[in-house]
């Protein structure tokens, strides 16, 4: 089961470093990396944070047809409405207020991110459809699907950049978030296609015992859906501080690369939590689970690690990202800041996983605000301190706001009544 997921992730996360390498060979990179990773990215990711973890959530709880059809209704509107959320930011006079009075990004990239969110404003609904109706084909056990519809929508994205770099017509930011919109919307309609064998069999499976009822779902999913959208909200937090302190331009431009580097890595770990949803009735369970996510976290890092401490990163960021010789230097230093971050993934979502399997999951959120509150303090500091370079600061306090994080899961995870992960 984790091997398709785990590549699914993995695809998924190959989209961000092929789009910060296509926008590094078009014209003014830095003023458009910057507008991608300091504005569109993060503000794109924090409207639709709210549908995020409808994946676990019908994963676990899409038992029967009446099940299903509440929870497609339920995010149906919730993903319209955050769409219309989208729009006034994108198109009206609220996204001035909030690039420029609150998040304080140089004036350069205003226009520019502001393009990127118009072209992205498909983008929430269909991770909601995507998202919802994954975590049904993952509850049947055909994760082959995702893997599929994910390697689907790397073949529409990247068609997109390809087009972008040969006729060299249009700004990067167009070129990046036209691709990420497009990969988006045929994935959707892909898994959207091939699930309806599932659902005819689960219209004729057995009514469970006990139906889902609205305000069960609201219980069970509320806290789930706030835990994204304190943890993204972070991330326009960094590029406001990051915007404050020295260097501001490069590393926000250098931002996006890094994150889409961190993220394949670190896609193995993200695909352990719908695994532990899925599976932790079964017996036996936990005690090779524990290994596995070990063997993973030591692999991924470890990876990473090399390409850190040897001549691949610099041949990464100078020829396949197509940074500047200054903008690589800065990059492949921050890099030694993100190499722990594949290690914790995969804990992260162990964790995660056996609270939303007891419909614990308040615990995440309260997890993920310890994340927020130390990330922000750090961040605090740097920006009063203000002689450090933004970059360096803004991965340090997310690691940091990661430990606090982490280091509640564990507390509140020695509560459960299978107390088989004592470090």
């Amino acid at each position: 089961m984790w091997w398709p997921l785990a590549a699914s992730w993995m695809l998924m996360g190959l989209e961000f470093p092929l789009i910060t390498a296509t926008v590094s060979r078009l014209a003014d990179p830095e003023v458009h990396l910057a507008a991608y990773g300091g504005v569109v990215f993060p503000l794109s990711l924090l409207i639709e944070a709210p549908v995020i973890m409808i994946l676990v959530a019908s994963t676990a709880l899409c038992k029967d047809w009446l099940a299903y059809r509440l929870i497609r209704n339920f995010i149906v509107v919730l993903g319209s409405l955050l769409t219309v959320v989208h729009v006034v930011v994108a198109f009206t006079p609220v996204y001035g207020m909030i690039v420029q009075d609150v998040l304080g990004v140089p004036d350069i990239i205003v226009e520019p991110a502001r393009i990127g969110l118009q072209c992205m404003t498909p983008w929430t609904l269909s991770i909601a459809v995507r998202r919802f109706f994954q975590g049904v084909v993952i509850r049947a056990g055909q994760t082959r699907l995702i893997g599929l519809g994910t390697l689907v929508r790397l073949f529409v994205s990247s068609s997109v950049l390809f087009c972008g770099i040969v006729l060299q017509s249009f700004p990067g930011i167009v070129v990046a978030t036209v691709a990420m919109s497009s990969g988006a919307m045929v994935e959707a309609g892909f898994i959207l296609f091939f699930v309806r064998p599932i659902l005819t069999n689960l219209q004729m499976s057995p009514v469970h015992p006990s139906p889902l009822t609205l305000n069960q779902l609201r219980v069970f999913y509320w806290p789930l859906a706030f835990t994204p959208l304190i943890s993204l909200g972070n991330l326009p937090i960094v590029s406001a501080a990051i915007s404050r302190m020295p260097n501001a331009i490069e590393s926000l431009a250098v931002w996006p690369v890094l994150g889409g580097l961190s993220f394949v890595f670190r896609s193995g770990g993200l695909a352990m939590q719908e695994v532990v949803v899925a599976l932790y009735d079964r017996p036996h369970f936990l005690g090779p689970l524990k290994k596995f996510v070990t063997m993973v976290s030591i692999c991924t890092s470890g990876i990473l690690f090399l390409i850190a401490a040897t001549p691949l990163s610099t041949l990464w960021f100078e020829w396949g990202a197509a940074l500047t010789p200054e903008l690589t230097v800065l990059a492949s230093t921050a890099l030694w800041l993100m190499v722990i971050f594949p290690a914790l993934s995969p804990w992260e979502s162990f964790f995660q996983g056996q609270f939303v399997h007891r419909g614990k999951t308040s615990v995440i959120t309260q997890a993920v605000c310890l994340y927020l509150f130390g990330s922000s303090i750090f961040l605090l500091a740097g920006v009063l301190y203000g002689e450090v370079t933004g970059l360096y600061v803004g991965l340090a306090a997310m690691l940091s706001g990661l430990g606090f994080q982490l280091f509640w899961l564990w507390r509140n995870s020695r509560r459960l009544d299978v107390p088989l992960h004592k470090f």
